[in-house]
């Protein structure tokens, strides 16, 4: 059988949440017998300005076939205040203004589109559901048509303008129930086929003592939040109230932010920014933190939750994101915050009792163990998109 997977960018060096997504699907349905598997996608490298950055053309990365288009328009230069003008009120938006919302946002690649619907793959996957490929791509496959949709309940997803791909696509693949329910509530999708099938997790080996010297933490413990180091993300919330808490709670506990930083955060002695580190060092910062925070609001999967549980490390949720509560609620791995007092109350019980961390950490590497180890996850996902194809 042959996938086509469509994504606004992709590469290696990339870690953002649909596109690693997208790649570890591609990657492990490659190596499957009798899988064949190609990625279409755009020569950006940048989400935020989407220039373009890989030469457009054809080639093989760790098994999958890829083919790169460039991108006509990236994000255009008055996207922001445009946005936030139709997002104030996204049901009330316009058709036009919807449609120039996708379009301003960008990435525009027509060649990309046109190498979608051309395509002679058995199932075309489009992910995720916000950007212009699959708002313009998808509805023109309709049959062979199937969406990762990595939605969350934000703004956007009540423009007009993703009716109709919703409506387009053959089959869903989503990352959590709470994903599913969003969907099913905006969306008239209930008799496709579709499976809350999240994602795999495999567990890394890193140094935990190796990390702490090259962040030069010495032997300080830590909590660490792994992932782009952005304001939307709810970090500069998270190191806010970390601060606050150091005040009112001295002593030698650091907050670590290891990713890409977007939005430079308050300055601390007690607040470490590593930046973009290797595989090695993203799991030796896990192996050695006392426990993972994540401060977004809007998440439709946290791999990096199934990744801090499947080491044995708890999590700490904000308690606003639907997705990683419910997840810390069926797993029983995890804790959340919906405000300072609450923060305050969880880093306590987190750092002073030793055998509550052990317990949640026990509790969330089960879960991850019976749902998320890629095996089990790779067998689900075939039977998904066989049992897609042969609707078609």
């Amino acid at each position: 059988m042959k996938i086509t997977y469509v994504i606004h960018r992709y590469g290696v060096e990339i870690y953002g949440g649909a596109e690693l997504a997208c790649r570890m699907f591609a990657e492990r349905l490659a190596a499957q017998p009798g899988w064949s598997v190609e990625v279409l996608t755009s020569c950006a490298f940048d989400a935020v300005t989407w220039d373009n950055h890989y030469e457009p053309g054809d080639s093989v990365v760790n098994g999958v076939t890829l083919r790169r288009f460039s991108v006509e328009s990236g994000r255009h230069a008055d996207f922001g205040d445009f946005s936030s003008r139709v997002l104030a009120s996204p049901t009330l938006a316009s058709p036009d203004d919807a449609e120039r919302w996708v379009h301003m946002q960008g990435p525009v690649s027509p060649g990309l589109i046109e190498a979608a619907v051309s395509s002679d793959a058995d199932l075309v996957v489009f992910s995720p559901y916000l950007y212009h490929p699959t708002v313009q791509g998808l509805p023109r496959l309709r049959e062979r048509a199937v969406m990762h949709p990595a939605a969350h309940d934000e703004p956007a997803i009540r423009l007009s303008i993703f009716r109709e791909p919703f409506e387009a696509t053959r089959g869903f693949w989503f990352y959590s129930q709470e994903e599913r329910r969003l969907v099913e509530r905006l969306f008239p999708i209930a008799e496709r086929p579709q499976v809350v099938g999240g994602l795999g997790v495999d567990s890394g080996e890193g140094d935990p003592y190796a990390f702490r010297k090259q962040a030069g933490l010495d032997d300080r413990p830590y909590l660490v939040c792994l992932g782009r180091v952005d304001d939307t993300k709810g970090t500069g919330a998270l190191a806010r109230m970390f601060l606050a808490y150091k005040q009112r709670n001295p002593g030698p506990l650091a907050l670590v932010f290891v990713g890409p930083v977007i939005h430079q955060p308050v300055t601390s002695a007690d607040i470490v920014l590593t930046g973009p580190v290797d595989e090695a060092s993203k799991w030796g910062a896990l192996r050695g933190s006392l426990a993972l925070v994540s401060p977004s609001a809007f998440e439709s999967f946290s791999l990096v939750a199934m990744e801090a549980w499947g080491v044995g490390v708890p999590v700490v949720v904000n308690q606003l994101c639907a997705t990683t509560r419910e997840h810390c609620e069926e797993s029983g791995g995890g804790l959340w915050f919906d405000g300072y007092a609450s923060f305050e109350v969880v880093i306590d019980r987190l750092t002073l009792d030793d055998k509550l961390r052990a317990h949640l950490a026990a509790a969330g590497s089960r879960y991850v163990d019976m749902r998320y180890r890629w095996p089990v996850v790779v067998e689900r996902y075939c039977r998904f998109l066989e049992g897609v194809a042969e609707r078609c």
